[in-house]
């Protein structure tokens, strides 16, 4: 089952951006021309995902444990500092320059778009790239830091 529940929840959030189009970078290019030929359908994607979302997180973690696990894994870094913007930053320039960010990307490789099959390994590449030179520069920095609650 604990192999089954991912698979499950990325097959509904890949189907949620295909009815909304937003495996499409025009769709997401047109979001981004504020002062051209708007586009608000992605905001009315990302409040319908967070009307479902917000509360249902607020309910699980009630619980004393996940489903699926012995115990909720919580991120523990609030604090905003330069690599948080810098990596919004270069996030926000790729999104903008490719009309992809990386689940509506996979979702339009598994849909055979070509563009996707340039997107998505150059964007393993720069996760991997970075990764390598995290931990080049600090061993102790590759695990992302994270909270446990519960048991």
């Amino acid at each position: 089952m604990t192999r089954i529940a991912p698979f499950v929840a990325g097959f509904v959030f890949a189907a949620g951006l295909g009815v909304g189009g937003m495996t499409q970078p025009s769709k997401v290019l047109a979001f981004l021309d504020l002062f051209g030929a708007w586009d608000p359908s992605l905001a009315f994607v990302m409040l319908g995902a967070i009307v479902v979302h917000a509360p249902a997180v607020r309910w699980i973690l009630r619980r004393p444990a996940p489903l699926l696990a012995a115990r909720f894994v919580l991120p523990i870094k609030k604090d905003v500092d330069g690599r948080l913007l810098a990596g919004a930053v270069i996030f926000g320039a790729g999104w903008g320059m490719a009309g992809y960010c990386p689940g509506p990307a996979i979702t339009a490789l598994g849909g055979g778009v070509g563009a996707a099959a340039i997107f998505v390994p150059a964007m393993i590449v720069g996760m991997w790239f970075h990764r390598v030179r995290l931990t080049r520069a600090d061993p102790a920095a590759a695990p992302l830091p994270s909270a446990t609650r519960g048991r």
